[in-house]
């Protein structure tokens, strides 16, 4: 994942979804929209779901050429040809994910509202850090990272940041000129057309 000037699509799967219907919409948002990486983040933990899903979704992002990376399951990155894992326990594994699978994966942490953890995940190896919520979202424990976070982040830290979590267009406008990339899931999968509601979003960016 590099870092552009204008932020990039990180995209997040559903935590549920039925693996025809989600794959096929998911290969009109990566035909109809420039997509930087793709998180397969299941709330299921079986293990023949998760690898159903990863080998039906890997096929669809590298046809297109985007990298896809998995939540938390290290092994199984490593085991289903995935391009690397997004971990949701700050910094605290990331050292041990860049271990087992080498210098050349994608590794990133989600550190909530941690200035301190994103720091930590950063000397640890850590590719990006993921920063959220923005706004209402299930994501944490109900508190928000807040727009000091990401713009003394931008100015003082070269790790990648990732912004994630209640995003809408207000939010996206504001952020932009301070993150790298926009964690999108919920946003989009929840409506009608997932692509025109990413479009709607990516308008934001150029806007503020």
């Amino acid at each position: 994942m590099t870092t552009p000037e204008q932020p990039q699509i990180y995209l997040i799967t559903p935590p549920a979804f039925q693996l025809y219907d989600y794959s096929e919409a998911l290969a009109r948002v990566l035909d109809g929209a420039e997509i930087a990486c793709l998180r397969l983040a299941m709330a299921t933990r079986d293990e023949d779901d998760i690898s159903r899903a990863a080998d039906t979704l890997r096929e669809v992002a590298h046809q297109r050429d985007v990298a896809i990376v998995i939540s938390d399951h290290v092994m199984m990155a490593q085991r289903l040809g995935l391009d690397g894992v997004h971990l949701r326990d700050a910094a605290r594994t990331v050292r041990h994910a860049r271990k087992e699978l080498g210098p050349d994966a994608i590794v990133g942490s989600f550190c909530g509202t941690s200035r301190h953890d994103g720091m930590s995940a950063g000397e640890a190896g850590a590719d990006y850090v993921s920063f959220g919520p923005i706004g209402a979202s299930g994501l944490g424990d109900g508190s928000h990272a807040d727009d000091d976070l990401f713009q003394w982040w931008s100015e003082m830290i070269e790790i990648p940041v990732v912004a994630e979590g209640g995003l809408d267009v207000e939010g996206i406008r504001r952020l932009a000129p301070m993150t790298d990339f926009f964690g999108i899931g919920d946003e989009i999968w929840t409506a009608e057309d997932p692509l025109a509601a990413l479009q709607t979003l990516v308008a934001a960016m150029t806007q503020g």
